[in-house]
């Protein structure tokens, strides 16, 4: 084993390295664990839409109306179901710019 040997140098005639078998099998695989976590999250975030919120508040007597500010109520679940529908939507998008990146 010198500094001059090349991958696959000393392979039998029946046993090739194979990095393309490698890449294809991820090619398959990333882009469907992407679109598995962007449809497991957007089901999650739209069975949480329902989850009971309960909100008591107590304010004295004023002359001024309570106005909410921007506030919103998002349920643990529809957070949940949207943080993993993003992860998903990340993993796509990495994939298709190393895909497009190879093309290059």
């Amino acid at each position: 084993m010198g500094e001059h040997n090349t991958h696959g140098e000393h392979n039998t005639p029946g046993e090739q390295n194979s990095p393309q078998l490698s890449r294809r099998g991820a090619a398959v695989v990333v882009p469907l664990l992407g679109m598995i976590a962007v449809l497991v999250g957007v089901v999650v975030a739209w069975n949480g839409r329902d989850d009971p919120i309960g909100w008591f508040a107590y304010a004295p007597l004023s002359n001024q109306a309570f106005t909410a500010s921007g506030g919103s109520f998002v349920s643990h679940g529809t957070l949940t179901g949207l943080a993993a529908a993003m992860v998903g939507l990340l993993v796509l998008a990495f994939w298709a710019g190393i895909r497009v990146g190879r093309r290059r």
